[in-house]
């Protein structure tokens, strides 16, 4: 009798190995940080979110208004138009590619496109994710999640949650141990972002108010604020909205 044998190849082993591993268990606070936005048919229901609304330093002296428009859409597209008195600029991503462009007002076929670089496009990409899937999935994009326990941020007690999209993208998310809610980001260069108020849209709750606050180096603080005044959800944008336009105007 011959004797036979087997030979299993290793990516084939860590497959099976992988269906016999449970899941990973989500962590509470991620269920309950949801739970507070919305319910999960309504989370899940969210394609795409379009907000509107001003931009304006926190600063008195500083009169300056601008009108912003935000859109981000699913799977992975996102565009910024800031509307000033000088002109339009406008951020965008379309899946791996980026660009912006900036407008002069007083002549509007005068405009400069410039395409974005690998680090700012994994930067949008990392927002956009940030925005449409509440907390969830990150593990799909490549990244992870990293429990950092229990803490207090504003008075509160909190458990912080890193939230890593690349070694230099991290988003570390405290949210409300007794609520949900979230109370503070902060991210790469100093910036700390906090919600006000609320927009219920759909069944699904949204800041009314968001506020950076950057630290400088001279230990002084600078603020900007953006509140909307309107958000819709689940519009259809066309390809073209987010698509990198010509390279001179047409």
């Amino acid at each position: 009798m011959s004797k036979t044998t087997l030979h299993f190849s290793l990516p084939a082993l860590l497959a099976l190995c992988a269906l016999a591993l449970p899941a990973r268990a989500e962590l509470p606070i991620i269920a309950k940080a949801r739970a507070y936005l919305g319910s999960e048919a309504a989370l899940n229901a969210v394609k795409s979110v379009h907000y509107v609304g001003q931009f304006a330093s926190a600063n008195p002296a500083d009169k300056a208004q601008i009108a912003i428009e935000i859109v981000f859409q699913a799977p992975c597209q996102q565009r910024i138009d800031a509307k000033s008195d000088q002109g339009v600029e406008t951020t965008a991503l379309d899946s791996y590619d980026g660009w912006g462009r900036l407008q002069d007002k007083s002549n509007p076929p005068r405009w400069k496109l410039q395409l974005l670089g690998k680090e700012q496009i994994k930067r949008l990409r990392a927002s956009t994710w940030q925005n449409l899937a509440f907390y969830r999935g990150i593990e799909r994009t490549g990244g992870k999640l990293v429990d950092q326990g229990d803490t207090t941020a504003d008075g509160i007690a909190c458990r912080k949650i890193a939230f890593i999209h690349a070694d230099d993208i991290i988003f570390y998310r405290y949210f409300d141990r007794a609520t949900g809610r979230l109370v503070l980001t902060e991210s790469e260069g100093n910036l700390s972002i906090r919600e006000e108020g609320e927009i219920v849209v759909n069944g699904v709750r949204f800041p009314k108010v968001i506020v950076n606050s950057t630290k400088q180096p001279d230990g002084s603080t600078q603020q900007i604020r953006i509140a909307f005044s309107q958000i819709t959800l689940n519009e259809n944008f066309p390809a073209s909205y987010f698509a990198i336009p010509p390279i001179s105007p047409q």
